[in-house]
Parts: C-alpha cells; structure tokens; sequence
C-alpha cells in the first residue's frame, strides 16, 4: 500500500504547515537614503553641459556686444555711444518706425484674425477643417516668403501692374505701395494674422456650444452673440496671440528687407545698416541693446499674458 495512505487523519504536527499554508515572504530592507550632497551631485552635472552651450553661444555674443555699447575699441567714455546714438536723427526715426509698424501690425492681425477664426469655428463651409490645418503649416513659412509672394503680385512688374497695362495700357501701373511703409505694413499683417489665429481657434474649439444656442434661442442676433458670449471666452487668446505678434514685428527684418522699402529703417534694419554698411559698431551695438531691451520687456509681458489665457 502507498505510504501516504498509512498516515493517520488528523491536525498536522505542531511546528509543520500543511500545503494550503504559504510561508511569508521575507521584508525587505527599505533602500538606504543617499546623503543630500550626494544625490544633488548628478543633478548639477546634468546642469552644467547645457548652461555652458548657452553660455557659449547666446549669453558670451550677447556680453560682447553690450561691452561693446559700453567700451568701444575707438575709445571714449562708458555712455558716449548711448549719448550720440540717442541724439542722431536717425536713431529716433527708426525707434518710432518701429513701434508704429509694430503696434499698426498687431492692430491689424488682431482684426483679421479674429474674424477668420470666428469663420473658420463658426461658419460650416466645406474644406474648413482643411484650411485650420493649413494655417499650422503656415506657421512654418519664412517671412521673405510671403514677401516675395506679394512682389509677384503688386511689385512694379508684378501680376497686377501686368493686368492694369495689358487692359488700360501705358508703361506701367498704379501698383507701388509695397516699398513704403503701408507695404511693409501689409506684408506684416499677411505674415503674422495666422499667429493670431492659432490660439483664437483653440479657444473657439473649448467653447460650450450650448451658450450659443441658448442666446441664438432667445433671440439674440449674431453681432451680440459675438459681442457678449465669444469675445469675452476670445480676450486671453487675443491678448496671448496679440502679445506675440507685438514682440515678432518688433525684431522683423526679412519683410522690411525683402519689400525694397528704402525709406523705411527699423531697429533691425539700423543695427543691418550701422554694423554691415557703415562698419560702426558701437552705433550697431548700441541699437541692439535698445531693441533687445524692448524685446525682453515684451516677452515677459507675453509670458504672463500667456500664463493667464493658459497658453
């Protein structure tokens, strides 16, 4: 017989488990804490490659040319750059040049852009989907990209000019505004409207339809529907989207370039003409600690503008 059936019935032996009971497993020892020294360490030599190509390549340039405002090579006191760039002409032109292309262009995408977008979320049309698509791959256009689409068509041998020649003759046509100011301006607004668009669309897409319905349901006509239930959900994209196109035509120097217009010189366009034409650093350095300082004030303007739209 089986050895097993020999075995009598009954409680197993004190001290043994039967084979339903499993044995604990064993604890184990919590993992000792690192001394604080110690597990910092690493983080800072994480830190240190990243800083010292920033260093390197944007924060050393950018100390040079402010030493160079500060201290020129030809000599002269620590402000004699700042108190000659200020009092030239030339300088207060292109400093007021700039802000009126600047806050004239953010005028203008801040127009077209909402009433684009609120086509584009709002009105049913075929192909819309497409086209908010294809404002996200605008974004990627350079700007003397645009500039050069608009020669073909309004430069002095441009597509218009042709078609006004070709039906009321002469030896050329009424278009040459793209090299003054209202070109450029132009040009900026065509550039730039999608940056406003962007956030616009996005905040359109959050948009609780049922408010539209119930104020459409009321009565209400589409002006003040827009007036009093888009735009209020619209102002932290506007604001987000206006604050960075401010900041964008402020720096713009491929459109000012690109459009031929002579008679028009921004701060980048100063720092272009005094550095590389002129071979007047310190009057280039100078404009460019001016426009960097504009710029980095913008900035944080937009950071903030954007953190409360929660961009």
């Amino acid at each position: 017989m089986p050895e097993a059936a020999l075995r009598p019935a009954g409680p197993a032996p004190t001290g043994t488990r039967t084979p339903s009971e499993h044995p604990d497993p064993p604890r184990e020892a919590p993992p000792k804490t690192p001394p604080r020294g110690t597990r910092s360490l690493p983080r800072a030599l994480w830190a240190l490659p990243p800083v010292a190509v920033l260093g390197l390549v944007f924060l050393y340039p950018l100390a040079l040319v402010v030493r160079q405002s500060l201290t020129p090579d030809n000599g002269g006191g620590a402000f004699d750059a700042y108190s000659a760039v200020f009092a030239s002409h030339a300088f207060r032109e292109a400093l007021g040049t700039t802000v009126w292309l600047a806050l004239a262009a953010t005028v203008g995408c801040l127009l077209l852009g909402f009433t684009l977008a609120l086509i584009i979320a709002f009105v049913p049309f075929p192909g819309a989907k497409a086209v908010a698509r294809f404002i996200d791959v605008f974004l990627s256009f350079p700007s003397f990209l645009i500039t050069l689409a608009l020669l073909f068509i309004y430069g002095t041998v441009g597509m218009a000019n042709g078609l006004w020649t070709d039906a009321f003759g002469g030896s050329g046509g009424p278009f040459h505004f793209l090299t003054t100011p209202w070109g450029v301006l132009l040009a900026e607004i065509t550039y730039f409207t999608p940056f406003v668009m962007r956030p616009l669309l996005a905040a359109f897409s959050q948009l609780d339809t049922a408010q539209l319905e119930v104020a459409a349901g009321l009565g209400a006509r589409p002006a003040r529907i827009i007036r009093q239930v888009i735009l209020p959900e619209a102002l932290p994209a506007l604001a987000a989207g206006g604050s960075l196109v401010l900041v964008m035509c402020l720096n713009e120097f491929g459109i000012v370039l690109f459009t031929g217009a002579k008679g028009v010189t921004t701060l980048p366009m100063l720092v272009y003409g005094k550095a590389i034409l002129e071979s007047d650093y310190p009057a280039a350095c100078v404009a460019a600690v001016v426009n960097i300082a504009i710029s980095i004030g913008l900035f944080g303007l937009y950071r903030v503008v954007g953190k409360r739209a929660g961009a």
